[in-house]
């Protein structure tokens, strides 16, 4: 049994348990709605997302694509802490940095777009700001994917958004999408 402050838990689940909960839980149109669930929490899982985007299980790298994609369908984000949920169970998972990476954009001159590596896509506004974290020699870009999950956009991408980077009214340079003004220096 792990505890989870007060709380007594039982084993968490296998990744297969996981795995086959989430495709049940997936088969309607759309993500599913993990935000409605709360299942108990079943203790942490031996699964990490490198900064780089890559998802390990018991130390070992998850090589099957939709295997990962299921599996990002349903990542919660709570606080500092992320988790698999099902409509029956939650374990934790731990994320070096962002759990997606932004690999691709689409600039258009009234939208941006972009593609993570678990095939999500996102267009930049209101709704799904790109972030600047990091310091002017290590800018850290971001992107919001969706409730509380963000995309590190990866260097190739940042240099493409760069390039089509105008000065904003306050003087610095970023890029617009959907009406909104992004900064892309601190």
């Amino acid at each position: 049994m792990a505890q989870e402050g007060d709380k007594k838990v039982s084993a968490p689940p296998s990744a297969e348990s996981l795995a086959e909960a989430a495709r049940l839980a997936g088969k309607a149109a759309g993500l599913p709605p993990v935000h409605l669930w709360n299942p108990p929490f079943c203790g942490d899982l031996d699964m990490e997302i490198r900064a780089d985007g890559t998802w390990f299980y018991n130390g070992t790298p998850i090589g099957r694509p939709a295997m990962v994609r299921l599996f990002s369908t349903i990542l919660r984000r709570e606080g500092d802490r992320y988790f698999l949920v099902t409509p029956v169970e939650k374990v934790g998972i731990r994320v070096e940095d962002a759990p997606f990476v932004a690999v691709d954009a689409t600039i258009a001159p009234d939208r941006i777009t972009f593609v993570t590596n678990v095939g999500d896509s996102v267009v930049a506004g209101p709704d799904h700001a790109i972030i600047l974290r990091g310091s002017a020699e290590r800018p850290r870009p971001y992107v919001h994917v969706r409730a509380g999950l963000e995309a590190l956009i990866d260097r190739k991408t940042f240099y493409r958004l760069a390039a089509a980077a105008t000065e904003g009214e306050d003087g610095r340079l970023g890029v617009t999408s959907q009406g909104r003004f992004f900064a892309l220096e601190p």
